[in-house]
C-alpha cells in the first residue's frame, strides 16, 4: 500500500517528455512490475483456455472418455479461478499505478509552483497550470494504467503464436506476420493524432485561462458592463477549442474503427483457414474450436496494443506541458555562498530609492506615481522580476541570503493576496502560531464582526479564493493572516483600501500597537494610516525626496500634500 501524498515526489528528469515518462515509471517500478506480472498471468490464462477446451473436445467428447472430460473440466475451473484472481489483482495494481503517477505529478508541479513563487504568474498563465491539474495528470495516469494490460497482451500474443506454430505452421505464421501488419496499418494515424492533440491541449490551456480571468474579474466586469464582451471572447475561444476537439475526434474515431475492423478481418481469415484445414482433415474438431477461440482472443491483445499507443501519445503531449513548467527557474536564485544572517532587528534599506527603515518602527511610504509602491514592495521582499543587491537587511544584500531566510524574515502582503479554500481557522493560522495569536490578529484587523456573522466561526469553510466574503472582508482577513505570522519585517501594500473610514481608523490605531518592537512598512496614501506611523517617506519617481511625520510633510511639502489630500498643486 502506497500512502499519498509522498514525503517527497523526487527530482524529475524534465529534459524531454520521454525522459519524464521514464522517470515517472522508475519511481513506481515495483507496482508497475507487479501489475505487469498479474497482467501477463491474467491474459495468458485467457490465451490457453481455447487449447484446454480443444483438448477436452478431442480427448473427452470425441473419445467419449468421461474421466478425461472431467479432468479437463477441473483444469478449466482452475485456470478460470487463476484468471479471476489475477484479473482482480491486475486491476488493483492498475488503479494504484494511475493514482501514483497522477498525484505524484500534482505534488511535483505544486512543489515547483511554490518554488517559483512570483515567477510563475509572470511566465505561465493560470489556465495552463489549471489544465495540467485537470487534464494532463489523467493522461499520465492512464499510460501507467494500461501498461499492465499491454505487457500481458505482448506475452499472450507470443504464447498463442507458439501454440499455433506447434499445431499448424501456416496458421502460426499468419498470426506472427498478421498482427504486426495490422499495427503497421494503424501506425500512420498516430502522428497526426499527436499533432492535433497538442494543438487542442494548447487551446484548452488558453480557454481555462480566459475562464479564470472572467471568474476572477466578474464584479469588475459587471461594474463596467463588460460581461458581454468577455462572453463573446469566451465563446470564440471555446468554439476554436471545440473545433480542435472535433479534429482530434475524427482521427480518434477512425483509429477506434480500425481497432474493431482490422482485428475482425483477421479473425475471419484465421477461422476460414482453420475451417479449411478441418475439412481437409489436417486438424481435429477440437483444434478447430481452439483456433476459433485463439482468433477471437487475439482481438484483445490487438486492441490493447493500439490503446497503449494511443494513450502513450496523449501522455507524451501531457508530459511535454509538465516539462515546460518544470523547466522554469525562479528569478531569485540561491546564492552560491550565502552570507551570514544579520541579527534580529536589523535595518532594512534600499540604496536605489534611498529608503531607510529604522528597526522596530512603523514606516509609511507614499509614492508618486502610486504604481511605484507595488514595485518598491516587491523589491523590499525580494519578489521583483529582476532582483538586485540594492535592498539590504543589516547591510547584507537580500540576494546574498538564503531565500528561505528572506521569506521567513521579510513578508510582503500586497493587494493581490487572496484567501485559500478550506477551514477559515487553518487558512489564517498558516504558521501554526495558535488560537490566541489568531484572535489577536483578527482584533487588530477589525475582523471580529466577520467572525460573529459566521455560524461556524473559525470552522467555516472558505470558498475558492474567498469569494463568499466581500472585498473589504477579504482584505481584513488577509491582513489578519499576515499578522498571525508575526514576521520580523512586514511590508503591507494598501492594507485598508477596501474598508470604510471608521474601520480604517480602528485598524490604524491597533496596527501600531500590534507591531510594537517589529519593523513595519506600509505603502499607502491614506491619511488615517499615515497619521498613526512613526515616520513617513515620500518618494517621487522612485526616489525619497522627503521624510518626517505626516503632519510635518503636510505642512512643508506641497507635492506630498497634493498626493495625500488629492488637491491641485501649482508647479
Amino acid at each position: 500500500m502506497r500512502h499519498l501524498p509522498l514525503d517527497h515526489p523526487g527530482t524529475a528528469d524534465h529534459r524531454s517528455p520521454t525522459r519524464f515518462l521514464w522517470w515517472l515509471a522508475g519511481g513506481q517500478w515495483r507496482t508497475l512490475v507487479g501489475g505487469m506480472a498479474f497482467g501477463i498471468v491474467w491474459m495468458s490464462c485467457q490465451a490457453v483456455m481455447p487449447a484446454v477446451i480443444g483438448r477436452a473436445i478431442d480427448q473427452g467428447v470425441s473419445a467419449q472418455d468421461g474421466g478425461t472430460l472431467l479432468a479437463y473440466a477441473g483444469l478449466m475451473l482452475a485456470v478460470g479461478l487463476v484468471q479471476a484472481f489475477t484479473g482482480i489483482m491486475r486491476h488493483r495494481f492498475a488503479v494504484t499505478n494511475w493514482l501514483t503517477a497522477a498525484y505524484r505529478t500534482v505534488q511535483l508541479t505544486a512543489r515547483h509552483t511554490v518554488h517559483l513563487g512570483g515567477t510563475l504568474s509572470r511566465k505561465v498563465s493560470t489556465g495552463e497550470v489549471v489544465a495540467i491539474g485537470n487534464t494532463d495528470i489523467s493522461a499520465l495516469g492512464q499510460v501507467m494504467d494500461v501498461s499492465a494490460r499491454f505487457s500481458g497482451a505482448v506475452v499472450s500474443f507470443v504464447l498463442v503464436a507458439v501454440i499455433l506454430l506447434q499445431t499448424s505452421t501456416t496458421l502460426g505464421l499468419v498470426v506472427l506476420v498478421g498482427v504486426p501488419g495490422l499495427m503497421l496499418l494503424i501506425g500512420p494515424l498516430l502522428s497526426p493524432l499527436q499533432r492535433r492533440s497538442t494543438a487542442q491541449r494548447h487551446l484548452m490551456g488558453g480557454l481555462s485561462n480566459t475562464a479564470s480571468d472572467i471568474v476572477g474579474g466578474l464584479r469588475v466586469l459587471r461594474g463596467v458592463g463588460g460581461e458581454q464582451v468577455f462572453l463573446d471572447r469566451y465563446r470564440r475561444e471555446s468554439q476554436a477549442t471545440r473545433r480542435a476537439g472535433v479534429s482530434v475526434a475524427r482521427v480518434q474515431s477512425l483509429l477506434d474503427a480500425l481497432q474493431v475492423l482490422l482485428p475482425g478481418v483477421f479473425v475471419v481469415v484465421v477461422v476460414w483457414l482453420g475451417a479449411r484445414y478441418a475439412v481437409d482433415g489436417r486438424i481435429s474438431p477440437g483444434e478447430l474450436v481452439a483456433f476459433y477461440g485463439y482468433a477471437a482472443f487475439l482481438m484483445i491483445p490487438l486492441r490493447t496494443a493500439t490503446e497503449y499507443a494511443n494513450k502513450l501519445i496523449r501522455a507524451r503531449v501531457a508530459a511535454q506541458r509538465v516539462c515546460r513548467l518544470l523547466a522554469l527557474e525562479p528569478e531569485v536564485v540561491e546564492p552560491v555562498e550565502p552570507a551570514a544572517a544579520p541579527p534580529v532587528g536589523a535595518e532594512l534599506a534600499d540604496a536605489r530609492s534611498g529608503l531607510q527603515v529604522r528597526p522596530g518602527t512603523m514606516t509609511a511610504v507614499v509614492c508618486e506615481p502610486s504604481d511605484d509602491a507595488a514595485v518598491l514592495a516587491d523589491r523590499l521582499g525580494l519578489c521583483a522580476a529582476v532582483p538586485d543587491d540594492d535592498v539590504t537587511l543589516g547591510g547584507t544584500p537580500l540576494t546574498a541570503l538564503p531565500r528561505a531566510d528572506v521569506r521567513r524574515r521579510v513578508v510582503v502582503s500586497d493587494t493581490a493576496a487572496t484567501l485559500f479554500s478550506g477551514r477559515l481557522g487553518d487558512r489564517l493560522d498558516v504558521t501554526g502560531a495558535g488560537g490566541a495569536q489568531v484572535e489577536r490578529a483578527l482584533a487588530t484587523a477589525s475582523a471580529g464582526d466577520i467572525l460573529d456573522a459566521l455560524p461556524d466561526g473559525l470552522d467555516t469553510v472558505v470558498t475558492e479564493r474567498g469569494r463568499s466574503f466581500s472585498g473589504g472582508q477579504r482584505q481584513r482577513l488577509v491582513l489578519a493572516r499576515v499578522l498571525t505570522g508575526d514576521p520580523e519585517v512586514l511590508v503591507l501594500v494598501e492594507p485598508t483600501s477596501a474598508v470604510d473610514a471608521h474601520t480604517e481608523a480602528r485598524i490604524a490605531a491597533r496596527l501600531r500597537e500590534h507591531r510594537t518592537g517589529r519593523t513595519t512598512v506600509v505603502m499607502t496614501s491614506s491619511p488615517l494610516l499615515l497619521d498613526a506611523v512613526d515616520q513617513v517617506a515620500f518618494l517621487r519617481d522612485g526616489v525619497v525626496v522627503a521624510t518626517g511625520t505626516h503632519a510635518d510633510l503636510l505642512r512643508d511639502v506641497p507635492a506630498y500634500r497634493a498626493v495625500v489630500t488629492r488637491e491641485e498643486v501649482s508647479v
